[in-house]
């Protein structure tokens, strides 16, 4: 499975971003998606995640201003992200979990980070 995440930028207090997580799978079944956010020298956070049945989770931090969503038929997930704050500036990583479709044997992806920024 490769992640490819993409959608960040640099944008004002109160705005607004869509980020993508775009994946690319062979011999797998992703059974879950999801957001992390890390910043320098920190450990990585859950910012929400969503199942295959649309199942999701969302940190408290976020909940209210951020929508996780997902397409399985192109195997792509979304994050709404409205009314953005300084607090929410880190490089945003996509995680996926998917079984392989021989054994079942569940496996860990992490695609590439997009940065966000928020100004005050």
């Amino acid at each position: 499975v490769q992640l490819q995440a993409s959608g960040g930028g640099l944008v004002q207090a109160g705005g607004s971003l869509r980020l993508s997580c775009a994946a690319s799978v062979r011999n797998r079944r992703i059974t879950s998606m999801g957001w992390y956010r890390q910043d320098p020298g920190k450990q990585r956070d859950l910012v929400a995640s969503i199942t295959t049945e649309g199942l999701t989770n969302y940190a408290d931090s976020v909940k209210g201003r951020f929508t996780i969503s997902r397409d399985n038929a192109k195997n792509t997930m979304y994050l709404q992200m409205n009314g953005l704050k300084p607090e929410d500036t880190a490089a945003y990583l996509c995680n996926a979990v998917a079984r392989s479709t021989n054994s079942g044997t569940p496996y860990t992806y992490w695609g590439q980070g997009t940065l966000v920024t928020v100004s005050s």
